[in-house]
This record gives structure tokens, C-alpha cells and sequence, in this order.
């Protein structure tokens, strides 16, 4: 009888089966308490029930929470601090179609609603779906667990089993399995819950956090190599070359190869050699379900382990225990050998799942037992538990502001199932047309994004090399994506943090302020992490202005723009004019974010930075927990890490930044460090006092530039503690947004005499009343102000009526 390789194998299989505490048997049925928030609810006509991990399912072995049972003959009720069951025992928990009058009905307590099978769940807030293949605006979302009404079902009644080996398999009967989340408001519990349930988030390696470079073309080793030199002679960081199926091999009948084309790569060990040199990861393209053909080199190795006898191609059944072990043995790890960053698993079928899902799922694990690292793929969404494999691939999309419209909200809903870690393609793939400012507002986009991947189709006139384009577009594409690179730090502690405690990379804002769901302006406006908000640009400029006119919701609090330091109330809607290089980044007061200090010559390292630049903004006390390891292993869970405190303590005119390691081990970051500590909105301090361990250090470098207030230190050790205390007075800018100077730079940048831009101004900004502002605007036609400036100003000054 074949078996699987050993590291297949589900760990700790028993934690599949519930404490006996929290189960509730009857003839039919199986009801289990799982925690305050959560039940499953089992019904079988054969009385048996199912103890095995699913594809869905890992954990159920939670600690058996209190609850409240009562029943007799006919009737059960349970009653925890969120929810009332009551059940007519034994009874199918089917009732009427049409009545609520169930047999099975879950109260949620200290409110009016309440569920049932069947409930309709109508103000569930979407999940995610399997693709964007082909989209252009246009997408159908699956449910998520994020619901108005604080409660939302999973079904797991035909998902397939998990053996104890690894294998997957179907259940021998049919019956209801479903677990149901009655959260109220507290929809945190529910992610806690949910992710303890089916399995935490994949920790992505640091890499992946870099820029990507995905083009379906022919590229030879020398291609590659005039890539790079590009990216480096451009200062623009590079990080990872995803190879599209031109990279194998091209067989007829099949779609399927493992073997590079020698006629692109002589040599494939000595060009993976090359990127890794450079520090550039690789991922190939592949997918095995087209079979494998006999010009394979590993064909008669495969055929043998596989133990087939057929001739031809040889069939792809990645549920057959004999092929999984062949393919991984003879066409996955030679690649491996080579050095091989990971796959991307390229297989389209949004009507087989199971193939997808098992696809993912052994890649997974085999990745982490053969490079004995955390797990890396790439592949599209199997649609169950899609959290645990990462880098989710959207598919190829079309080159459009549809697109980019609609992407913010995908990845929002895709929160309201727990993932985050989706991979678009940043600037279109495919059709459309290349206009340099779409281009530069999805480069923005991407910049805080989960994943930043440059992708389109064969075409040499799809443009997605920065240095291609124009010259105002290239240097603001450069900025932004040597921001991305910088932002790793700041990133991958998020992304730790999501990992840990489930709390999603990308959150809307609509999970604070639900009303917001419901206004299109806002709905695509979300938290990056735990410090910054983002208000994505997804329209055309008004090409007049040569801005874009952007409204915006600030959550309450004070918010700075990241950019240019002013300062917003929160609580309020704005209308706002953004230039090209211009985006909407807010950070609240009190935020820290640190940003790697990039080397020219050492680019492409996305390891933890020698150099590190901190930007503190004003107005309140805060600690900020950078987490550091070697980016790769899972050596992080043996204490392998770093964890450094940034600590913020502010009082006006008074205010230290305190650096100190706090958890974990040293060995992990550079022995030195330089930091630059860019105090926001603040002018030079009187007095700044610096210690480095416990000695006061005699000279500190501190400068003004431009808003903020700089204080470096050099080459300190990362093991010890570094203190730095700024005295002053009046020293804090308070550089509040206004909209006046947003239409002075309108005015100044217009190509219209000066003189009438004087008169212009004298209009806007006088005390008349917006009436009498649009009537003298429009007289200013008998002095030559062309009818499109009219309009313009006439728009202008209904902007102004909104604030």
C-alpha cells in the first residue's frame, strides 16, 4: 500500500477532536460549545460524527468554556454570555423553508437578532473570491465572517478529511457540519476564534515584502542580467523574478514542464546563482495537471516511482499518494537543488477546488520540510482557509481604472475572511492603455499594499519598467518604490503581528464606522497596519487643476499627512487636490514608523537594515514593537528573534525617544546601527540630550530639515539602549491642512497671465459669499479668462462650500 513521505503528515492530529466537556450527544446529533462566541452543530441520521482534521478544520480541541445546559426529553437549551440555543432534540435542525420556527434556533443576547439554517445572513459584509482573471471592474464575492448583525455561519460538511499520513479523502456519509459565530460587536473574538480554528496566518519570509518583477516573456540569462543592471543603475530595489512558462520547456497537449529551456538558460544553476548573488529570490512558474510529457528528463524516474505502466503522457492525479511522492521526488526537487526560491503554482479551474487546494497544501508543506523554512507559494485562491497559504495570485487583470478601483476593495473584503496577503498585478497585465497616470496611481497604490508586484503581458510596449516612461513619471515611480523598499521594517512587523494575533494587515475603515460601507466615496479606505491610514487615489485628475480632487474620511483623533507633515481633525470629511506625486497617507499623532535607509550598493537586501530612519509625529505618548528575525527559518518560534521597543514619551517642548531591545536575542540584526530619529512637524530643539547605554554622548548631530527636527547617531550598539530627550520651547509646528493653500498652488501652477491669476485669488479668498464669487468669476470672461478656467473655478468654489 503506497504511503506519503513522512513530513506530510497532519501534526498533532488528536487536536481535531474536542474536550468531551464541550459536547452535547444525542442519537442524531452532536452539538459542541467550543468557546463564548462559537458552536458547531452536527446531524446525522447514522448517529456517527466526524473527530478528523478537514481541509477547513485543524483545531478544535478548545478549552471547554462555561456554559449554561438544560434539558429534558424533548427540548435542549444552552446559554453562554453571546448566545441562547434551543433545539427540539433529535430533529433534522432543517424546519420550515419558509418560517423561522425552526428546530434549531441561536439567539444572540442583549439583542434582536438571531440565527437559524436557512437565515439568510444579509448584511454579511463579503469575502473574497477565486480570482480576477479577465476582470475589469467587476468581481463576485463570496461571504465572509465580518456581518452587522454579529453573527455568521461556516459550512464544513463536504469539505475532504485529512488522514493521519497526510492523504485527503472523502467522508463516508452525509450530514450537517457547520459552526456558527455569534460575536455581537466583538468581531476581533470572531478572527481570534476562527484563525485558532482553522490555523493561524502564514508568516510570509521577508522577501516577499520587497518589489516584484513579473513578465510573461522569453527572458535569457542575459535578459535577466540587463534587467538587473537597470533596476541597480536606476536605484530602484528589486527582490524577487517570477518566471512565467516560457522559462520550461513547451510540449504539445500539455501545459505542464519541469525542465528549463536550455536554449534561455544554459546553465539554470549558474543564473539562479546569479540572483541570489545579487540578493534576488526566484519563483518559477508551473502547473502539473496537464501531465507529464515523455521529452520530461525526470519522465522515466517519475514513471517508475509513480509505478505506472502507461506510455505517452503520463496522467497528474495529485490524489493518487504513489504521484504525489513522484512529483515531488523527481520534477520538484531537483529544482529545489538548483535553488529554486518557490513556486507559482499557475493552475486555472474555478470549478475544481480540490485539486487547487491539495496543490497548495503539499507545495506548502513540502517547501518547509525541503528548505526547512517558513512556507512560500504563489497561487490563486483555493477558497478555504486561504489565510494559511501564501502569496494569494489574482490572476491576470486587465490594464484599467476599473481595476484599480475596485482592488482596494477586494483586499478590504478579503479582511472580512481573515486574508491579506494578495498579489495584484500592479499597473494591469493585460489590453488597456499604458497611461503614465494610471501607472504611477497603481505603483502608489501598491507602495502600501500587502504585496508590490510590477506585472504585464509579452508586449515590449507594456511598460512596466519605471525607466521606460517619461521623466516626471519615472523619478515618481522611483520614489515610491524605493518608499516600498524602505517601508519593510515598518511591514513586516505588521506582518508578524498578523501572524500572532490574527489582527489583519488591512483593515477598513468600515469596521469602526460601518455607515461608511454604504458610502462609495469612502468604503475603499483603510488602516495599514497599526500606524498609518490610507485614502487610495483610484480616478483620473482633473487634467485643468493638474490634481486629483480626492475626498476623504478621517477617522476621530489628529492625523498628519505623511508626507507633508499637516495636520487634520479627525472625525470630518475633506475634499483635498493631490499633484502626481502626491498620495493620501495619513499617520495619527503619536505614530512611529520605521523606515530602512537604503544602500545604493547593497539594494536589493531586504534583511534587517544597518541603518534605520524613525519618524515620530507629535501630540501623544507611544511604544512602537519592531520585530526582527532572519526573515526566512522558523527559527523565530525557538526565540530566534528581536524585538526592539521604540518608545515615545511627549510633552510639549519636552519629549524623548527611547530605542531599546526588549525581547528576544541580538544576533539577529546588524552589531551596529546608525539611526536617524526625524522628529515630525518640529522646529530645533534648545537643548537635545543623548545617551547611548549609559554614556552621555558629548557631541550629538542633530539639523532642521525642512518641518522636522533630525538627530542621528552613529554606528550605536543594537544591544543597548539609546536615549534621546529634546528640550525646548514653542518648538512643535502646528501645520494645520488648510484648503486656501491647496487652491493658491492651483492658481500658481495654471497657464493663464499673472495679472488675472491676482485678480482670481482676490475672489477666492474674500469674504463674499459664495454666490457672489461665482458671478464675478464669470465676468472675469470680458478680461480674457478662457470659459474652461470658468468652469473650473465655479467647481472650485462649490468644493469650498462642502468644507
Amino acid at each position: 500500500m503506497a504511503s506519503l513521505k513522512p513530513h506530510f503528515a497532519i501534526p498533532n492530529y488528536e487536536d481535531a477532536t474536542s474536550f468531551d466537556g464541550a459536547m452535547i450527544i444525542g442519537e442524531k446529533y452532536r452539538i459542541t460549545i467550543l468557546s463564548d462566541i462559537l458552536v458547531r452543530l452536527e446531524y446525522s441520521e447514522t448517529g456517527t460524527f466526524e473527530n478528523r482534521p478537514t481541509e477547513l478544520i485543524k483545531f478544535r480541541r478548545f478549552s471547554v468554556p462555561k456554559f449554561l445546559r438544560k434539558e429534558d426529553s424533548q427540548y435542549l437549551v444552552i446559554t453562554t454570555p453571546y448566545f441562547k440555543l434551543e433545539y427540539r432534540k433529535n430533529k433534522p435542525f432543517y424546519g420550515s423553508k419558509v418560517s423561522p420556527d425552526q428546530n434549531l434556533k441561536i439567539s444572540l443576547i442583549n439583542t434582536d437578532k438571531f440565527w437559524y439554517f436557512g437565515h439568510p445572513e444579509a448584511r454579511n459584509f463579503k469575502g473574497t473570491s477565486f480570482s480576477l482573471d479577465n476582470a475589469d471592474g467587476n468581481v463576485s464575492y463570496t461571504k465572509g465572517l465580518y456581518s452587522t448583525d454579529g453573527l455568521v455561519s461556516i459550512d464544513d460538511s463536504e469539505n475532504l478529511i485529512f488522514n493521519k499520513d497526510g492523504s485527503l479523502g472523502r467522508r463516508s456519509d452525509k450530514r450537517i457540519d457547520t459552526y456558527v459565530f455569534l460575536y455581537r460587536k466583538d468581531f476581533g473574538f470572531c478572527l481570534r476564534d476562527y484563525f485558532k480554528l482553522t490555523g493561524k496566518p502564514a508568516f510570509i519570509p521577508r522577501y516577499a515584502l520587497g518589489i516584484w518583477w513579473n513578465k510573461h516573456y522569453p527572458y535569457t540569462t542575459l535578459d535577466l542580467e540587463n534587467l538587473i543592471w537597470n533596476f541597480n543603475k536606476n536605484e530602484i530595489p528589486l527582490s524577487i523574478i517570477l518566471l512565467s512558462s516560457y522559462w520550461r520547456m513547451i510540449y504539445e497537449n500539455t501545459n505542464s514542464g519541469f525542465t528549463f529551456n536550455y536554449s534561455l538558460f544554459d546553465n539554470p544553476k549558474q543564473m539562479i546563482d546569479m540572483l541570489h548573488s545579487k540578493k534576488i529570490r526566484i519563483g518559477l512558474n508551473i502547473d502539473p495537471t496537464g501531465g507529464i510529457h515523455p521529452d520530461e528528463l525526470s519522465y522515466q524516474r517519475f514513471k517508475k516511482t509513480a509505478e505506472l505502466t502507461e506510455e505517452g503522457i503520463l496522467p497528474f492525479n495529485i490524489f493518487s499518494k504513489k504521484t504525489l511522492s513522484a512529483y515531488f521526488d523527481e520534477l520538484i526537487k531537483p529544482l529545489n537543488n538548483i535553488g529554486v526560491d518557490f513556486y507559482w503554482i499557475d493552475y486555472y479551474n474555478p470549478k475544481d477546488l480540490l485539486t487547487l487546494r491539495a496543490l497548495n497544501h503539499y507545495h506548502l508543506t513540502d517547501y518547509q520540510e525541503s528548505k526547512r523554512n517558513r512556507g512560500m507559494i504563489l497561487s490563486r485562491n483555493g477558497m478555504l482557509a486561504a489565510h494559511r497559504y501564501p502569496v494569494l495570485y489574482s490572476g491576470y487583470t486587465k490594464v484599467s481604472w476599473n481595476n484599480l478601483n475596485m482592488i482596494p476593495e477586494y483586499n478590504l473584503t478579503s479582511s472580512n475572511i481573515g486574508v491579506s496577503w494578495w498579489s495584484h498585478d500592479i499597473g494591469g497585465f493585460l489590453d488597456g492603455v499604458e497611461d503614465p497616470e494610471l501607472y504611477m496611481r497603481f505603483v502608489q497604490f501598491g507602495t502600501y499594499s500587502p504585496i508590490l508586484r510590477l506585472s504585464a503581458a509579452e508586449s515590449h510596449y507594456y511598460k512596466r519598467e519605471p525607466w521606460l516612461w517619461d521623466a516626471k513619471t519615472f523619478a515618481i515611480v522611483k520614489d515610491y518604490l524605493r518608499l516600498r523598499h524602505r517601508l519593510i521594517p515598518y511591514i513586516y512587523t505588521e506582518g508578524y503581528k498578523y501572524s500572532k494575533t490574527g489582527l489583519p494587515l488591512i483593515q477598513p475603515v468600515y469596521y469602526k464606522y460601518p455607515e461608511i460601507y454604504d458610502e462609495p466615496l469612502y468604503k475603499n479606505e483603510y488602516y495599514f497596519g497599526s500606524e498609518l491610514f490610507i485614502a487610495p487615489i483610484t480616478t483620473k485628475k482633473d487634467t485643468l487643476m493638474n490634481r486629483t480632487v480626492h475626498r476623504i474620511f478621517l477617522p476621530n483623533g489628529i492625523w498628519y499627512d505623511f508626507k507633508t507633515g499637516k495636520k487634520f481633525v479627525g472625525g470630518k470629511r475633506y475634499v483635498s487636490f493631490f499633484k502626481d506625486e502626491d498620495y493620501p497617507v495619513f499617520a495619527k499623532k503619536g505614530t512611529i514608523i520605521p523606515l530602512a535607509i537604503l544602500d545604493n550598493e547593497d539594494i536589493n537586501n531586504t534583511n534587517p537594515p544597518e541603518k534605520l530612519e524613525i519618524h515620530i509625529f507629535p501630540g501623544k505618548s507611544n511604544t512602537y514593537k519592531l520585530y526582527e528575525d532572519d526573515g526566512i527559518s522558523s527559527l523565530y518560534e525557538d526565540g530566534e528573534y528581536l524585538i526592539t521597543d521604540i518608545d515615545y514619551n511627549y510633552q510639549t517642548n519636552n519629549f524623548t525617544a527611547i530605542i531599546r531591545p526588549t525581547e528576544g536575542k541580538g544576533g539577529v540584526v546588524p552589531s551596529k546601527r546608525t539611526y536617524k530619529v526625524r522628529f515630525r512637524n518640529t522646529r530645533k530643539a534648545d537643548e537635545v540630550i543623548l545617551y547611548v547605554g549609559e554614556d552621555k554622548q558629548t557631541e550629538v548631530k542633530s539639523y532642521v530639515d525642512g518641518n522636522d527636527f533630525v538627530v542621528e547617531v552613529e554606528n550605536a550598539s543594537s544591544n543597548k539602549q539609546v536615549s534621546i530627550n529634546c528640550k525646548g520651547t514653542d518648538i512643535e509646528i502646528d501645520a494645520e491642512r488648510i484648503i486656501n493653500e491647496d487652491i493658491d498652488t492651483i492658481i500658481s501652477d495654471l497657464q493663464i497671465k499673472t495679472s488675472l491669476k491676482e485678480e482670481i485669488a482676490s475672489i477666492i479668498f474674500s469674504d463674499q459669499e459664495i454666490k457672489s464669487k461665482r458671478i464675478t468669476i464669470r465676468k472675469l470672461r470680458i478680461k480674457g479668462l478662457n470659459s474652461k478656467y470658468i468652469k473650473m473655478f465655479i467647481k472650485l468654489l462649490e468644493y469650498i462650500a462642502e468644507i
